[in-house]
């Protein structure tokens, strides 16, 4: 190999090395920051996960992802029964646990997938209509199946969805007020404080974020 080539050589390794350099310095280190830096500046929420925080500044959840208000599991239970206490969510099979570590549950995303008259399916909405009547109606208050929304006998495309329609929410107001001693009054009062209307007046639904209110009702409770 002549002289002319080694440097030849050892010229072309260098660029190389000097491009590789620069391009892990721009894109691995300038650019990362520059992006996270900006969000936390503009969007610092959402760039946190939207997370929700009670009155004592604790963290307890993100305002995306749906949670299950649940009673401790009793022997025998295919399921827990849901905590009467708060408000409920929307029917679903969000956790289950995985082959993996069996110590932890995974937070499953997913539909049913079944036809609106598979037999199966028709009879899960049934028997969580029935429920929804029996846990929500209290000795000053009877729920009229016909008052049933469908967000409460269905899971969303997700299985995860945060949120509830404001009839939802009214419909347990007086199941909700009576197992926390607070005045209808109180409750409604929350329900309409987070109450979300619709983007820009014509886009999506109006809606209640579960976890919000959950999270107000206990501060309410503990104030």
């Amino acid at each position: 190999m002549t002289h002319n080539t080694v440097s030849s050589t050892a010229r072309v390794l260098g660029a190389g090395l000097r491009a590789l350099l620069v391009l892990t310095l721009v894109c691995g280190v300038v650019y990362p920051l520059a992006v996270t830096g900006v969000a936390q500046a503009l969007f610092a929420d959402k760039a946190n996960g939207s997370e929700i925080e009670d009155a004592g500044g604790q963290v307890v959840g993100s305002s995306l992802i749906g949670q299950r208000y649940d009673l401790p599991l009793k022997k025998g239970e295919e399921s827990p029964a849901p905590d009467l206490r708060w408000f409920q969510p929307r029917p679903s099979n969000g956790l289950g646990t995985n082959g993996v570590n069996t110590r932890y549950s995974l937070i499953l995303s997913g539909a049913t997938n079944r036809s609106g008259d598979d037999k199966e399916l028709v009879q899960w909405v049934r028997d969580a209509k029935a429920a929804v009547v029996k846990d929500n109606s209290t000795a000053a208050y009877q729920v009229d199946p016909a008052d049933v929304p469908a967000d409460a006998v269905t899971s969303s495309g997700s299985g995860l969805d945060p949120d509830i329609s404001p009839a939802y929410a009214k419909l347990q107001a007086h199941r909700v007020a009576e197992k926390n001693d607070l005045d209808l009054a109180q409750v409604e009062d929350l329900i309409a404080g987070h109450t979300t209307g619709r983007l820009l007046g014509f886009i999506g639904e109006p809606r209640v974020n579960v976890l919000e209110l959950n999270t107000a009702l206990r501060d309410l409770i503990r104030a």
